[in-house]
């Protein structure tokens, strides 16, 4: 949502006038309701030539974001944009698919009353990663209150790489942030010093499945184990969430020796984003607890369900029942078998891509797409005629988004360029990127000295 305010930065203008000239030689007013009526095609052929100056979401390799579903998706979803998820009433079905997703992820992450699901849909990981930390709060305001203990100063422990929404929990919740820096070639937090960040005060410890900045895992074990030994010292009982935007959906299928879930006492509640690895549209997220206890009571509202009480839990009231829908036609049509052979192609490219971005002169892998089907690589450092930034402009000219971006505190010297790919993006397609990226490093190696650096690029943020 576009939001204007006085004191941010200044918006790029685009606007060359206040009307739009169509194609039937009329004037339509840009900025203000126009007087009269238009005919929908007249309407639908002004929107449709705009959008086109959009970049092609299928060469977005900034994204993590799905750009693909097959027709019958599609056209499930358009028989259900009519369709208000919160009339649980009126779309009983609508409902009950919600229900009937939130037990299969209740199942695909091990938690230990799989018939006593607790969870619900939401309108991506943002908000459910909000639900689960007002969760984390809450029990935590219930066991001070009981204690006779103060609870009006809760802090969070996480990396310093996690997404933004995490800092809009705390602030908007007033939680204190407590984040693990970057240190060397460790890029996301570790169990060590997570566990120091820790006192009376933490509501819990946040663990990443699959770090935006380079597509690495979060060591979910060992800050549980950490956490355990700082238990047994200590007695504080700390919780973790994970948030598993794309890695809940990507390592059950790819890693499932990789112990991160449920199966670990100290995990309280997980978060996927539906619209990532889980290969619906956007917008459509799960937050799912370990059981009801995870949940506090009074954060759950009931809502009458065909003469029986409902409860349910999310920051909006209001929203489409397709998207939800379309997650449980995905998981019917895939089943197991198919994410894993999907994600499996989309790793396997991953990690072919970046080992020949890898064997090109001047690039060093910062990851692999090992883990997360995403990689993240830098400049040699010996190269200081041109920088990731002209590289991410260079190839743009190829319409390829492919963004470069610094890394935060401690490892702020360090910028990188990143590419994820998607279930959309196959084998001949990394073989254009290739050789495109492949075509534009003569040009860039005469460069005399860099044209664009973090400053003049296009803001691109985590």
């Amino acid at each position: 949502m576009a939001l204007k305010h006085p004191k941010g930065p200044a918006q790029r203008k685009r606007d060359v006038a206040d009307t739009i000239f169509t194609s039937w030689g009329s004037e339509v007013p840009r900025h203000e309701l126009s007087s009269e009526e238009m005919d929908p095609l007249a309407a639908y052929q002004i929107v449709h030539d705009e959008l086109m100056l959009d970049g092609n979401s299928r060469l977005n390799l900034a994204t993590f974001v799905t750009t693909w579903m097959d027709p019958k998706a599609q056209e499930l979803m358009a028989e259900c944009f009519d369709k208000n998820m919160i009339d649980k009433d009126e779309y009983p079905q609508t409902a009950a698919m919600e229900m009937r997703c939130i037990r299969m992820l209740s199942h695909l992450w091990n938690a230990p009353d799989k018939d006593q699901s607790t969870g619900c849909s939401t309108t991506g990981s943002s908000e459910a990663a909000m639900l689960a930390g007002l969760a984390l709060k809450r029990r935590w305001q219930h066991k001070r209150k009981a204690e006779g203990k103060p609870a009006d100063n809760p802090n969070m422990v996480m990396g310093i790489n996690v997404q933004v929404c995490w800092d809009k929990f705390c602030n908007y919740w007033e939680v204190e942030m407590r984040q693990v820096p970057m240190e060397g070639d460790r890029y996301h937090i570790s169990a060590e010093e997570a566990a120091k960040l820790c006192d009376e005060n933490t509501i819990g410890v946040v663990a990443i499945l699959g770090s935006t900045f380079d597509g690495s895992y979060e060591p979910v074990m060992e800050i549980c184990e950490a956490l355990d030994d700082l238990q047994a010292k200590k007695g504080l009982d700390i919780p973790v969430h994970v948030d598993g935007a794309s890695g809940a959906m990507v390592a059950p299928f790819l890693d499932p020796d990789l112990v991160w879930d449920f199966r670990l006492p100290r995990v309280a509640s997980i978060n996927t984003s539906g619209h990532k690895y889980g290969l619906v549209y956007p917008g459509v997220g799960w937050i799912i607890w370990r059981d009801a206890d995870a949940l506090p009571e009074d954060l759950i509202f009931w809502v009458n369900y065909l003469g029986d009480n409902m409860p349910t839990f999310a920051l909006n009231f209001s929203r489409p029942g397709a998207q939800v829908a379309a997650q449980y036609y995905v998981f019917l049509h895939l089943g197991f078998a198919g994410y894993k052979r999907v994600h499996g192609y989309s790793r396997k490219v991953a990690t072919n891509l970046a080992k020949h971005i890898g064997e090109l002169g001047p690039f060093e892998l910062l990851t692999k797409g090992d883990e997360l089907p995403v990689f993240a690589f830098k400049l040699k450092d010996d190269i200081k005629n041109y920088t990731v930034f002209d590289v991410s402009r260079a190839l743009r000219e190829h319409s390829w988004l492919v963004p470069a971006y610094t890394f935060p505190k401690n490892r702020e010297d360090l910028a990188a360029l990143r590419v994820v790919i998607r279930h959309d993006f196959n084998a001949d397609m990394s073989e254009m990127l290739l050789e495109d990226l492949k075509s534009e490093l003569p040009r860039l190696e005469k460069q005399p000295a860099p044209v664009h650096d973090s400053t003049t690029s296009s803001a691109f943020h985590h």
